[in-house]
């Protein structure tokens, strides 16, 4: 069925079959026997590398447990821009990491004053990521695919403006299809 698709599309439009996909968009996508195996294991790398953290010590989680940050108009500013170029790297990457969703969710809101705890937030990330390099999201062939939903939210958790940060996740089978967290 596919090859026929590909045949009546190649009548179609002026196009060219380049064979198995291996990457998209920065995205590592790995066919095998048993399913899809998808991450962004050199851009992790790449990032690390452009914001100096190749070789710092991993973490075994994104954010510390009971964190909450708020504005800190007291602290020391940092580079605004570097900080957006973080947030943009990490924004990234939540396209097959929903490992992280949450803190890049909980560190985007302090782009416009950007301070030395808000940065330290973030480099926490990329010491998680250091130590998971090799995650993704695995779709496996054959599998139950039944479609299951997960929630949660937290209720007035932001200290600045007492408002509540919700999340969700959506599972086809035993990998993930959509997910996102948000204030």
């Amino acid at each position: 069925m596919f090859e026929k698709f590909k045949e009546s599309m190649m009548l179609e439009f002026d196009m060219s079959d380049l064979g198995k996909m291996h990457y998209f968009l920065g995205i590592e996508v790995v066919q095998f026997a048993g399913g899809i195996f998808i991450s962004q294991r050199k851009y992790v790398q790449d990032i690390l590398d452009r914001f100096q953290m190749k070789d710092c010590n991993p973490s075994s989680t994104p954010t510390e447990a009971g964190l909450k940050l708020v504005k800190d108009s007291e602290g020391k500013k940092v580079d605004n821009t570097m900080y957006k170029q973080i947030m943009g790297s990490l924004m990234y990457l939540t396209a097959t990491s929903t490992d992280i969703m949450y803190s890049v969710s909980l560190i985007s809101r302090y782009m416009e004053n950007p301070t030395e705890m808000h940065l330290f937030a973030a480099k926490r990330i990329f010491r998680y990521l250091q130590g998971t390099t090799g995650f993704g999201l695995l779709y496996k062939k054959g599998e139950n695919s039944s479609l299951k939903g997960f929630t949660d939210s937290d209720y007035a958790g932001d200290q600045d403006d007492r408002r509540s940060t919700s999340g969700y996740v959506f599972m086809l089978g035993s990998g993930a299809i959509s997910w996102s967290s948000k204030k």
